[in-house]
């Protein structure tokens, strides 16, 4: 399977080259955006945000007061659902379209300032993003000894750290698992 994704990579690559001029995208920029979820199973990651997160189809307040929706969707004063009252319904469509949008932006945000999250296999990409979905990339970037550990592969140190933390007393269980993923780079999502 590996090998039929590079082989496809490598496709895509040869055949943008023809129309693209290297002052207006870097090459660097073209691979990032094309094993943009080549890698990451985004399906198994939707799986694990909505168990995670929760999947509620009414507008509440989070425990911090702010009103939310979907699977951990922060109601943005761009979206539709700016003023409306706690309890208001919210389509599946809906939800699944600002769950993709925020899928899309921690990738976004990962890509620019953890870049080599890319590097990792697959199972600890998925930890990576659902932590960053979790804690929003600046609180993310804060846990600089748990980012040194992971570029340097060094996975022991690195789920260490992501138990020494408030964030993993604040979510309890969701740390312990996504501790023993990134110990393992194996599926152990239950």
């Amino acid at each position: 399977m590996m090998i039929i994704k590079n082989l496809l990579l490598m496709v895509f690559l040869l055949l943008l080259s023809v129309n693209i001029k290297e002052d207006h995208i870097s090459i660097n920029d073209i691979m990032i955006t094309l094993e943009k979820d080549i890698f990451m199973d985004r399906k198994e990651l939707v799986k694990e945000l909505v168990t995670d997160e929760g999947y509620v189809t009414e507008i509440y307040e989070d425990h911090l007061g702010y009103k939310t929706f979907g699977v951990g969707h922060l109601v943005l004063d761009s979206d539709d659902e700016c003023g409306a009252n706690v309890g208001t319904e919210v389509s599946e469509d809906r939800i699944l379209e600002c769950l993709e949008k925020d899928i899309d932006a921690i990738c976004e945000d990962l890509d620019r300032n953890i870049p080599f999250w890319r590097k990792l296999d697959e199972e600890r990409q998925r930890v990576v993003a659902n932590m960053a979905f979790n804690l929003g990339i600046n609180r993310l970037l804060k846990f600089e000894r748990f980012l040194e550990a992971l570029e340097k592969r060094d996975y022991k140190k690195s789920a260490a750290e992501m138990l020494n933390s408030r964030w993993a007393k604040q979510v309890g269980s969701r740390s312990e698992r996504l501790k023993k993923r990134m110990l393992d780079g194996s599926k152990n999502f239950t």
